[in-house]
């Protein structure tokens, strides 16, 4: 299987070219341009009415699982690409060793199933999956690859306070959390990661990536989407919050875990036909649970 090279391999050098390819890997943003999306976000920053706010604040599930209801399966595409990211993900269990991963946010599959499809028949890997929406769990069950044997999928609600998952804790060896923090209240974050991190082994991993501050999607909210600083509302009433790197070494931190990587992704995407140009920003971290 074809895999896309590791973020930070092609770069923009002369301007004249930005046309050239669909994407560019670590473009720098001058003073101006950071200005300009501060700007931005300063505009997109207006709350909605009280209950408005207090409607998308309680119905998450609900919003979720009408989400899945439309999509089902075909909105997102499988995340093969998340090998070349987190190459943690295609090591080859050694013999007899057990290898446990929780996919948090799982939503229909599309890192379960590559990983199941990525490590064949071996069955000393074990994938669990949870996702906010009982819609998608649904459809997870329903995948031709899904077997109990490999992998067990379940809706739960990890911003809750008391986390209880059907997990044996520091039983995992790696914890994947793929654009799904970002769908929390930033109240409950911290406290989210602090129970995901009693269920990882000591030396065990969080793989982590999501939306950056200034990310395309943030300055394309209009105003009276916003719930609180960087927390916005879709149109279908799911939510995203866009982090910095300094708040989520606070968090995984705060949490007891040491940081292994912290990294800005900021990609400029191009469409060829239209010349427009759009800039993304991603965080991607790796942080560890010390061993004891």
């Amino acid at each position: 299987m074809e895999r896309r090279p590791q973020f930070g391999q092609r770069f923009l050098t002369k301007d004249a070219e930005v046309f050239e390819h669909n994407a560019w890997d670590q473009v720098d943003w001058d003073e101006e341009q950071e200005a300009a999306a501060k700007d931005m976000v300063a505009q997109n920053s207006g709350n909605p009415s009280e209950e408005v706010q207090q409607d998308l604040l309680q119905n998450s599930a609900e919003k979720w699982d009408k989400f899945y209801g439309i999509h089902t399966n075909k909105f997102f595409k499988d995340r093969h690409w998340l090998f070349t990211e987190f190459p943690e993900l295609k090591e080859v269990p050694k013999d007899n060793e057990q290898v446990s991963i929780f996919e948090v946010g799982c939503g229909v599959g599309n890192t379960i199933f590559p990983i199941i499809e990525h490590s064949d028949e071996n069955t000393n890997l074990f994938i669990y999956g949870c996702d906010f929406s009982s819609t998608a769990i649904d459809i997870v069950k329903s995948n031709k690859l899904y077997s109990e044997d490999r992998c067990h999928a379940f809706v739960c609600d990890i911003s809750q306070k008391c986390l209880e998952l059907p997990i044996p804790e520091e039983s995992l060896d790696l914890i994947t959390m793929i654009f799904v923090l970002s769908a929390l209240n930033p109240n409950d974050m911290a406290h989210c990661i602090i129970n995901l991190s009693k269920y990882l082994k000591p030396g065990g991993h969080i793989l982590f990536r999501d939306y950056g501050r200034y990310d395309l999607a943030q300055l394309r909210f209009k105003n009276g989407r916003c719930l609180s600083e960087n927390f916005y509302a879709r149109g279908d009433g799911t939510k995203v919050y866009f982090f910095t790197q300094s708040e989520m070494d606070k968090l995984f931190t705060d949490a007891g875990l040491q940081k292994v990587q912290n990294t800005v992704d900021r990609r400029l995407q191009v469409n060829r036909a239209r010349k427009l140009k759009m800039y993304r920003v991603w965080i991607q971290c790796k942080y560890v649970k010390c061993t004891k």
